[in-house]
């Protein structure tokens, strides 16, 4: 079976060779780029986020990047958002008092979690809802996380009937908070999966059985 082509988004956003690396291996044919062309050609694309949000906000506007990301969306075409690289989907991220707009695909807002450790990093459990296609054979895995900041409360209005609401799944550090969002051809975690080991390689295997 031919390899699916993934780019994973180049914009300044730290190391991402891991990412990389864990893609070719659960079997993509992987290129890191910034080139439009790929982008949008690409079977898959991975918008990977290291640091702060309004920093990586910044980053993916300067490079043009947002506009890419929005034509593949719009066109039904898979985007997976990991860490930071999920947060900015949302409507904003509130870090030291700032507001930053995010991409606004899903409503919330990114804030600092609420608990006596921070920041969450470690190995911990998710509640994926029934059906999901990202946790399918790994419901019961750990996944590995690195953050401070998370989406605490989600609110999502389905304004029109034939609408499919995003599958959320949840994770609890201190308070529960979005782990991962599946809503059609945009799918993202807060959590690493090229670091989660065996789970984190299985959920990349399946997000690249949807592509």
């Amino acid at each position: 079976m031919e390899k699916k082509t993934v780019v994973v988004l180049d914009y300044g956003s730290g190391n991402v060779r891991s990412a990389v690396r864990a893609l070719e291996a659960a079997g993509a044919e992987v290129e890191l780029t910034a080139d439009p062309k790929k982008i949008v050609a690409a079977d898959g694309l991975v918008v990977p986020g290291v640091g702060a949000y309004a920093s990586v906000m910044e980053q993916l506007t300067e490079t043009g990047a947002l506009r890419w990301i929005g034509r593949r969306i719009a066109g039904g075409l898979p985007v997976l958002g990991i860490c930071v690289g999920h947060q900015v989907f949302f409507e904003e991220g509130v870090e030291h008092g700032a507001k930053t707009e995010g991409i606004g695909e899903w409503p919330g807002k990114v804030e600092r979690l609420q608990s006596e450790v921070i920041p969450h990093m470690g190995w911990n459990t998710v509640r994926p809802p029934e059906g999901s296609k990202l946790f399918a054979g790994i419901e019961d895995e750990r996944f590995y996380f690195v953050h401070s900041y998370a989406v605490l409360h989600w609110a999502f209005d389905v304004t029109q009937p034939a609408m499919t609401p995003p599958q959320v799944t949840w994770s609890t550090h201190g308070t529960p908070f979005v782990a991962a969002v599946e809503n059609g051809p945009l799918s993202a975690v807060q959590f690493h999966p090229e670091k989660s080991g065996d789970a984190g390689a299985q959920l990349l295997r399946n997000w690249l059985g949807t592509l």
